[in-house]
């Protein structure tokens, strides 16, 4: 099986007041470089294969402190950026919250859509197809994946056969692992949301 340690981001300013989703220049801030540090010591015995990070500079930062603890190779994987959420992007969740769409968002996640932006079922579609492809090319290998806490959510919704409606009943807090084992047949859940960084 390959093991894949599903790793949010650590913090950033904004995190809980603006939907960032693929906004540019987020840099993490002082806790987050903390909680960066702390993750790189959590895996510098994990005996890494790969480390991959999204686009994102919070994803970037936080999985570059992880491979260079580890001592193992960064690569950029589009398929674990952000959910796009086209015209949410950089709104205050106070201001959303007002939004019909954005509430049938919250509510049916299987089929809304983001103003000009995606699904969920779109988004899980392709950290689903892309964890797949890793186990394929990697197989037994141990791999961790830093990117964001939907796609985190999309990834184990699937894996435990739940609707994407479930999303709420799983907590992924930043700089947070989440531990999944997948086989040819069969998945593991073995760790959800451990806090390894405070």
């Amino acid at each position: 099986m390959t093991t894949f340690f599903l790793v949010r981001h650590a913090m950033h300013a904004l995190v809980d007041r603006v939907l960032i989703g693929r906004m540019s220049g987020v840099h993490l801030n002082l806790q987050g470089r903390l909680q960066a540090k702390r993750l790189g010591m959590r895996f510098a015995q994990e005996r890494l294969t790969l480390v991959q990070s999204s686009p994102r500079e919070r994803a970037q930062e936080t999985a570059q402190a992880i491979a260079l603890a580890a001592g193992a190779p960064l690569e950029i994987a589009s398929a674990l950026d952000e959910i796009e959420f086209g015209e949410w992007t950089g709104r205050p969740f106070d201001r959303l919250k007002e939004d019909p769409d954005w509430r049938a968002w919250n509510s049916e996640r299987t089929r809304a859509r983001a103003p000009n932006g995606e699904t969920m079922s779109e988004a899980q579609t392709r950290i689903v197809a892309h964890l797949e492809r890793m186990h394929m090319r990697y197989p037994g290998a141990r791999i961790a994946i830093v990117t964001h806490a939907e796609i985190i959510r999309a990834a184990v919704l699937h894996h435990l056969g739940l609707a994407l409606e479930a999303f709420d009943r799983i907590e992924i807090s930043p700089a947070s692992v989440t531990i999944l084992r997948i086989g040819q047949e069969d998945a593991e859940l073995t760790a959800l949301n451990q806090a390894v960084a405070a």
